[in-house]
């Protein structure tokens, strides 16, 4: 860059001082066509090109000296005579102020160039065009340095020795009009057009600043096949400039940069104003410097909503160009709804692959109306998630990746810390992450969910794109490469508390793995493992559960508002397995087997020893007299269950108490949630009986049938079997009195059911409850 402003503002002073002497001398000897070779030579010999004047030279005396040229053309020394010159203009003019000429000194008044065209092009191999132009001024040395001499000597240097004018370099207009820039890249395969370009520019002086203003639009173009160009830009530039020509060092107050942008095929200009109160390009030390910048957006889409987004920010910027680095300080971005950004960015590599690192801090606010704005807010439980968010994190990245290492995240009350990281793309996700509490359920769908969520961000669009019933997003998981770690003093989620939470998941190409989950559960402990494949349709998973000491008395209060009729440890674990991606497919897709225990339980609010012992005696005519008391301690509950596409069997179904034990069989559809069960209480000889009962009833099976629907009411589910306990009795009888007992046993039935039979059946109920 510094060789080519170099190189475009030595061609016009060389230019310029030409026009200048020409003005003068020819004016006075020559009819102007003949000074056409010598400007010709002049140029050859000081830049290479190849000057070409097709227009007429003519010049004005009164009361401006001036002279003109029109259809000049320029081209590089390997360019043949029919190529696209390197540079040509439509018609160029210099006027000298008539008074200063009075007191021996040259005062520039004006210089106009109208239709002025720069062909610029870089080929496969990275060479560019004009690099032949600058080798041959850096072969000339101090011979070009001479031509710029007067340009250097101020705005009023000393007459020379001999006399002769002086030159008071101080145009007083300076004016390009319909200017037009092309940039070919083929390395890159992009196309760069300035056209319409207009320079205005007053009391312009190589040692002073001046007022510029330019105005030019911007054409991108990344691929040449597709009509429609990548970037179309409206620019206006206003400055105070000081060319500082002898130093290198040109400096721009007061910059106003306003552009009107259309990306693509996008109807709709994306606005931005830059200001700054100084930008420096120091072309000798190839550094860039802008203070007190302003960027100031007005960006409309229709993902942004109906109105225009307005941004502010604020920043201080340092650029080395040859190290292709930056350093943006004091960066502040503001906007509405809260937003408050501050942070510092340090880039690299910027023309190649830029790279970012620095610190962010954003200040709390709410992502709802964001995430409506940008239509990807999802449907959560609770009107208030997303309400309070606020981060403070190291960040780095490029244009694909970004990490935020060191993160300190305040999300909705909750404390988070750690590293979180990924791609732009969604491809890969990382995070580590502490917390100290963290309320899942409020993130989690409504009851009733909504379809109307979408995504059109990159990061998001794949991880919502599926319908609302599905459970994860399978399109997004088939892709993703995850590794993710997570540690909460506090989880509650399905209306249960969960502490001390440790998860760890792991996955690549489709494959995931839960590798860790452990967490302390109603003062036990629930541990698992599994994976998820969401390389194909449908989704297979597999999860193997481990229950430890679970109090389930506190887990039945927390799932309802009744008293709990049971407590003790629970203990469980088991493989399970399923296919889909809707809680109805999981259920009727479902396989695997589980075991299950009861330790230290009891039945709470009933004594069932009780009720069966209080039955017995008055099945033989007695009365208890013994003291009860409330409850009825479980000294054993477990059963296994086979799962069976969504069918849970179990043949295992064992309870004991006291003396009495009972057995049972069932089974349960997952998916309607209809069950099946029967079961047979026994009483039992041992020695903490609660009760001695008749030997013989000690060998009768007290059978209840159970069976419903676990959203209908219970106290329809179960009934005592008579068919099943005048089977038993029979057979008992037969045992004992032979076949003539059974012409009486169904009458004994009847009296039997008449004398204890509620009181018996209410007692089986309630223990298979």
């Amino acid at each position: 860059m510094k060789r080519i402003l170099r190189t475009l503002l030595a061609t016009i002073g060389i230019l310029g001082l030409v026009v200048v002497g020409a003005v003068v001398f020819v004016t006075t000897f020559f009819d102007p066509e003949d000074l056409k070779p010598r400007l010709v030579d002049v140029v050859r010999e000081h830049s290479g090109l190849k000057l070409e004047l097709d227009g007429p030279l003519s010049w004005s005396f009164y009361p401006r000296l001036g002279v003109s040229v029109k259809a000049a053309e320029a081209r590089l020394p390997s360019q043949s005579s029919d190529a696209r010159p390197f540079a040509a203009f439509d018609q160029a003019e210099v006027s000298l102020a008539f008074a200063p000429l009075l007191r021996g000194e040259i005062a520039i008044d004006g210089l106009t160039l109208e239709g002025l065209s720069l062909n610029l092009a870089r080929d496969a191999q990275g060479r560019g065009n004009w690099e032949t132009l600058i080798e041959r001024l850096e072969s000339r040395g101090e011979e070009a340095e001479a031509v710029l001499a007067p340009a250097s000597a101020g705005p009023n240097p000393e007459a020379s020795s001999d006399g002769g004018l002086s030159v008071a370099l101080n145009i007083a207009s300076v004016q390009v009009h319909q200017g037009q820039v092309h940039y070919r890249d083929d390395q890159a395969e992009r196309d760069i057009i300035l056209e319409q370009l207009n320079v205005t520019g007053r009391n312009v002086n190589p040692d002073k600043p001046f007022p510029l203003n330019a105005s030019f639009r911007v054409t991108l173009d990344d691929d040449v096949a597709v009509e429609t160009p990548t970037l179309v830009s409206e620019i206006i530039l206003k400055s105070q400039v000081d060319l500082g020509l002898a130093e290198g060092r040109h400096v721009l107050q007061q910059l106003s940069l306003q552009a009107d942008t259309r990306l693509g095929d996008a109807q709709e200009e994306q606005r931005a104003n830059l200001s700054a109160g100084e930008a420096v390009l120091d072309l000798g030390e190839q550094h860039l410097t802008l203070r007190d910048g302003q960027l100031n957006t007005s960006l409309l889409h229709p993902r942004l909503g109906d109105k225009r987004l307005a941004l502010e920010t604020t920043f201080q910027l340092d650029a080395d160009l040859p190290a292709q680095t930056a350093q943006l300080r004091e960066l502040h971005l503001t906007g509405p709804d809260g937003l408050d950004l501050n942070g510092n960015l340090n880039l690299t590599e910027l023309f190649t692959a830029p790279t970012y690192r620095g610190q962010l801090q954003l200040s709390p606010l709410s992502l709802r109306p964001w995430l409506t704005r940008l239509d990807i807010l999802p449907s959560t439980a609770s009107d208030t998630a997303l309400s309070e968010v606020g981060l403070t994190s190291p960040i780095e990245g490029d244009l694909q990746t970004i990490t935020l290492d060191g993160l300190t995240l305040n999300l909705d009350g909750g404390t988070f810390s750690g590293q979180l990281g990924g791609r732009f793309d969604g491809s890969r996700l990382n995070l580590d992450l502490q917390g100290d509490t963290l309320n899942l359920d409020d993130y989690l769908p409504p009851d009733t969910p909504s379809s109307e969520t979408s995504a059109s961000l990159p990061l998001f669009e794949r991880a919502y794109a599926e319908q609302a019933t599905a459970l994860v997003p399978a399109s997004w998981l088939a892709g993703l490469n995850l590794e993710a770690h997570l540690e909460l003093g506090e989880l509650h989620f399905l209306r249960q508390r969960f502490q001390n939470v440790a998860l760890a998941l792991e996955g690549q190409e489709g494959r995931h793995r839960l590798t860790r989950f452990k967490a302390d559960f109603h003062e036990g402990q629930l541990s698992a493992t599994g994976s998820l494949d969401a390389r194909e349709t449908p989704l297979r998973w597999q999860l193997s559960p481990n229950i430890s000491a679970v109090r389930l008395g506190d887990l039945l209060e927390s799932l309802g508002d009744e008293p709990t009729p049971v407590q003790g440890l629970l203990e469980g674990n088991g493989e399970l397995e399923s296919q889909g991606n809707s809680l109805a497919e999981l259920k009727r897709a479902l396989n695997g087997h589980l075991e299950t225990r009861l330790a230290e339980g009891q039945l709470t609010g009933t004594n069932i020893s009780r009720q069966l012992c209080t039955t017995a005696a008055r099945l033989e005519g007695k009365e208890t007299s013994r003291e009860w008391q409330e409850g009825t301690r479980l000294q054993r509950a477990e059963a296994s269950f086979r799962i069976r596409d969504g069918v849970a069997e179990s043949d295992d179904l064992t309870v004991t108490i006291p003396g009495i034990a009972l057995d049972g069989q069932g089974q349960l559809d997952v998916a309607s949630e209809r069950f099946d069960l029967k079961a047979d209480a026994h009483f039992t000889d041992t020695v903490d009986a609660a009760c001695e009962v008749n030997p013989r009833l000690k060998q009768v099976p007290f059978p209840v049938h159970c069976e419903g629907q676990l959203s209908e009411n219970s106290n329809e589910w179960c009934r005592f079997d008579r068919q099943a306990l005048q089977g038993s009795l029979g057979d008992l009888l037969r045992q004992e009195a032979g076949e003539e007992i059974d012409k009486r046993l169904e009458d004994a039935m009847d009296k039997l059911e008449e004398k204890a039979g509620g009181e018996l059946r209410g007692t089986l109920e309630s223990l298979l409850k």
